[in-house]
């Protein structure tokens, strides 16, 4: 390593610790003032746990079975093209039998096609639904934060979204508090 790499790499590292040394002192700060009160939520459990949040569940659900079940005829249709295809094959001039193919093929498309649309408006269904039920689950939070004297609350995060955090006790987890109200808010 030359010198002038050395001279940089120590320029940042003190600047990396004046930064930690920074960002500790102001933490331990904030910590120390008394009227700092922090909650932890889980919107998962709120929306899963909930009324509404079941019923919105339930309507995704059903919306999705019916989708599923149009899927699923063409699905069979596409079974018994390929089973006429398969038993005709020996019996069928080539020129016939290109032509199963090619209908074949284009159900096939047509099927990826329609599957791919469907995943594509479950996943935006889902989105809108997510997003809808956060800004009343947010209406909630406010609230019982207000009530409550808190500083600031946090998404507890789970295994499929990011996992804000790692630990907390149980004297800072507002999640049913904040079910309460959210049940109050969406009758």
């Amino acid at each position: 390593m030359t010198r002038r790499h050395a001279q940089v790499a120590g320029i940042g590292f003190f600047a990396g610790l004046a930064f930690l040394a920074l960002l500790a002192s102001s933490w331990v700060a904030f910590a120390a003032d008394a009227s700092f009160k922090m909650g932890v939520i889980d919107p998962q459990a709120i929306l899963e746990k909930s009324t509404a949040g079941k019923r919105a569940l339930a309507g995704l659900k059903e919306y999705a079975q019916a989708r599923q079940k149009l899927i699923g005829g063409d699905e069979e249709e596409l079974k018994n093209l390929e089973k006429q295809l398969k038993e005709q094959e020996s019996s069928l001039s080539e020129v016939a039998k290109r032509e199963k193919q090619n209908q074949f093929r284009a159900k096939l498309a047509e099927y990826q096609k329609k599957g791919s649309e469907f995943q594509q408006e479950l996943a935006a269904k889902q989105k809108e639904l997510v997003d809808e039920y956060m800004k009343k689950i947010q209406s909630a939070t406010k609230t019982v934060a207000e009530k409550g004297g808190y500083s600031l609350v946090v998404d507890r995060g789970s295994e499929t979204t990011l996992k804000i955090v790692i630990y907390n006790r149980d004297s800072v987890d507002m999640t049913d508090q904040v079910l309460k109200e959210f049940e109050k808010q969406n009758k």
